[in-house]
Order: C-alpha cells, then sequence, then structure tokens
C-alpha cells in the first residue's frame, strides 16, 4: 500500500482491456469533477510527484485519473527505484523499449480506459498527459477520438544510443496517419521539454514535420527533465492548463 498521505481523497477502481492479446487489469486511480484528464506516471512509477501534480489538476476543475502502469506507488523519485524497476519494465511485454515505428501495446488500454471515462464525464473528450517514459503514450492515446488534448512532456522511448531512435515517435506507421488525419483536423497537441534536455532527442522535430503547425511546442530555458514532477516548471504548469482549458471545456 501507499503512504498514508501520498493518495489521500483518491479513489481507487481498476480497469481491464486487452494489452498484445493478453486481458490486463490495472489499478486506477481518481480524484476530482469535471472534464476528464488521464494523467500517464513515468519511471520509476506513480511517484508522489505524479500525484502532486495530478491534484494540481483537480484543483483547476478536472477529473483525473492515474493509471498504475508499474513500479512502486506513492513514494518519492529516487533513482533507487528507478535501478530496481528499470529491468522489469524492459522486459513487459506491454511496453515497447527500443524498436522503431512501433506503438506501444498498452497504448489500446488507455484509449479504452479514455473511451470510458469520456462515456461517463462528457464534454468534447478527455485530455491525456505522458511524460519521459510514457510521454509518447499520449500522442498513441490521440488514434482515438476520444482523446482531443494529447500533451507529450519530454518523450524519451525509444531509447536513444542506437542508430534512428532519437527522432522516433514510438508510433507505428498506421498509428502516425490517424495523428496526422485528426491534428489536420484540429487535434492539436502540446509538447514540453526543456531545451537542453538529451533524453527527447530529436522528437520534438519529428512531431512537427508530423503535424506542422497543430503541434504546439514549449521548450523551458534551462536544465531539467521531467517538466511537471520532479523538476516541475510553472511555465510548464500554465501551458498545460491553458491547453486543457482550451480544449476540454
Amino acid at each position: 500500500m501507499p503512504p498514508v498521505d501520498a493518495l489521500d481523497g483518491w479513489t481507487r477502481s481498476e480497469h481491464t482491456d486487452d494489452v498484445a492479446g493478453v486481458r490486463t487489469t490495472h489499478p486506477v486511480w481518481r480524484r476530482g469533477t469535471g472534464p476528464g484528464v488521464v494523467v500517464i506516471h513515468e519511471l520509476p512509477g506513480l511517484s508522489a510527484g505524479v500525484i502532486r501534480f495530478g491534484e494540481e489538476l483537480v484543483a483547476a476543475g478536472y477529473t483525473v485519473l492515474l493509471p498504475h502502469l508499474f513500479g512502486p506507488l506513492g513514494r518519492e523519485f529516487s533513482n533507487v527505484d528507478v535501478a530496481r524497476v528499470f529491468p522489469r519494465v524492459c522486459i513487459s511485454r506491454e511496453l515497447t523499449k527500443l524498436a522503431r515505428g512501433v506503438t506501444t501495446p498498452v497504448a489500446g488500454w488507455l484509449r479504452s480506459l479514455a473511451r470510458d471515462l469520456h462515456a461517463e464525464v462528457g464534454g468534447p473528450g478527455v485530455g491525456a498527459l505522458g511524460m519521459c517514459f510514457t510521454g509518447g503514450f499520449a500522442l498513441a492515446m490521440m488514434v482515438d477520438d476520444s482523446t482531443v488534448a494529447p500533451v507529450v512532456c519530454q518523450p524519451s522511448v525509444p531509447f536513444i544510443g542506437l542508430p534512428g531512435r532519437a527522432a522516433d515517435l514510438n508510433l507505428s506507421p498506421a498509428d502516425a496517419d490517424v495523428v496526422r488525419r485528426r491534428a489536420a483536423d484540429g487535434c492539436s497537441v502540446l509538447g514540453i521539454r526543456y531545451a537542453s534536455d538529451p533524453l527527447v532527442g530529436a522528437r520534438f522535430d519529428s512531431l512537427a514535420s508530423l503535424i506542422g503547425d497543430a503541434f504546439l511546442r514549449v521548450e523551458i530555458e534551462g536544465s531539467g527533465h521531467a517538466t511537471v514532477t520532479e523538476h516541475r516548471s510553472q511555465v510548464a504548469v500554465d501551458a498545460v492548463l491553458e491547453f486543457f482549458g482550451e480544449r476540454l471545456h
């Protein structure tokens, strides 16, 4: 169980759907009222920093879902936890790590979660935000019409180190075509990074090439990586709140 105070006021449920042909269940934590937003945690897990960011969205008037996909729950970020979780993430059938031109398998599960949330709360659709390891997951959720406000924070997968991976968007060619079409129809994508963050590689340039002016690019001066959590920037948080406010209300 998480520390007593980390998820105080949040309600736990579960969501089940197919992942790579296997029925898969993950816990989901929920809080708030208003338009729906799915926040997908980064490595090493659903940390206290991610939860605090979720609480900012709740305070701004959103129904927030925090799916718990892997790793510890409710703890402060630590490199020790990253080292412990990383090997398990690397062998998970649900997650891509190195493959190019492939959508992460858990994207279908996340799309299903967003559809259910949209069916319940209504409105034009839901927001989705991924970060670091899961940065591209929000982009993959845009393939489903229920996601109308995708936010990509410091996307870092597939891992840089081998040729061609620094520019890859963690999307299959078919999903990239859908993202391009939806962007042409008016669905914008917000991308946020620290300008000096090497883990993002050339992915923002790839997004701009894919969807043109529909890609809203925020690059923050200074050093850092986790734009809305461990290296929280008010510029980043304000950009997210403005983006959701324009598209979900």
